[in-house]
């Protein structure tokens, strides 16, 4: 499988956002493999990047459920740059939620530690783009909003029912 959906959860919404956890999950037209998610020590991801009272006051009125999630961290940003990293498979096409963010994020948190990004800037897609061409097709939502690994799950089914692999180029 040469496509992975990244999803992100932050504490901001800029460029530079304190990551929280990464959830990602391969995927073709046939269907999902392997998964990736960490959650992340805020201390650590906070060093780096920006937290903002608004996103802050967003989370809080989020699902105990996803609450519970970003706030059990088993690792820090740099430990999960590092794992992400080796979990990639080069040549992968990575989808992110919004031209400007997942994939913008985790690419200067890479650059911030120094660590080269485990992707090509060529390989980076939107998932946003696509979806906005085609806004009548929905499925249903299943899993945790907001925990980065369900969000990834849903938004490559998402993908896969709009028939985006009908072009081999994707």
């Amino acid at each position: 499988m040469n496509n992975v959906m990244l999803d992100l959860e932050t504490m901001a919404t800029g460029s530079h956002a304190a990551i929280v956890a990464i959830g990602a999950v391969e995927f073709d037209k046939d269907g999902l493999g392997r998964e990736f998610y960490q959650t992340i020590d805020l201390d650590s991801s906070a060093a780096f990047g920006d937290i903002s009272a608004k996103t802050v006051m967003w989370w809080m009125r989020q699902s105990d459920v996803a609450r519970a999630e970003i706030f059990n961290a088993n690792c820090t940003l740099y430990s999960a740059l590092i794992e992400f990293s080796r979990w990639l498979h080069e040549g992968t096409k990575v989808w992110g939620n919004g031209v400007d963010f997942d994939n913008v994020i985790l690419t200067n948190a890479y650059d911030d530690f120094g660590v080269q990004l485990p992707w090509s800037y060529k390989d980076s897609r939107c998932y946003r783009t696509v979806v906005a061409m085609h806004p009548k097709l929905n499925i249903k939502r299943l899993g945790v909003h907001h925990n980065a690994l369900d969000d990834a799950i849903y938004q490559a089914n998402h993908l896969i029912a709009i028939g985006v692999f009908r072009n081999d180029n994707i």
